[in-house]
């Protein structure tokens, strides 16, 4: 685990999904954005420090799209993406405060 997953310990969640997010820095983890290919992941810089609900809604484990259109599903994937993406520019300013990233 590298440094930067490590520092998500104790830290709030950024992505705060409305009416999903359970506010528990206890729970919070690094949640990689998706995209990197099967079984790859994204460099530390694409992450986000996320609560346990949040990130469950992320991998689709808290998710009923058999109960939803096409359209329906596509929107949703949508909102979860910009929330995670959000997240994840929140968290980039915490790590350049921290240290854990520099910009040159």
């Amino acid at each position: 685990m590298s440094r930067i997953a490590k520092s998500a310990k104790g830290e709030e969640c950024q992505v705060r999904m409305p009416n999903i997010c359970n506010h528990n820095p206890e729970t919070t983890i690094f949640a990689h954005i998706n995209g990197g290919g099967m079984g790859m992941k994204q460099p530390d810089t694409e992450g986000a420090y996320c609560c346990s609900t949040c990130h469950d809604m992320l991998d689709g484990r808290a998710v009923n799209y058999a109960a939803m259109t096409a359209e329906q599903c596509e929107y949703f994937n949508m909102s979860l993406k910009l929330h995670h993406h959000e997240g994840a520019m929140r968290t980039r300013k915490i790590l350049i405060d921290k240290g854990l990233i520099m910009i040159k």
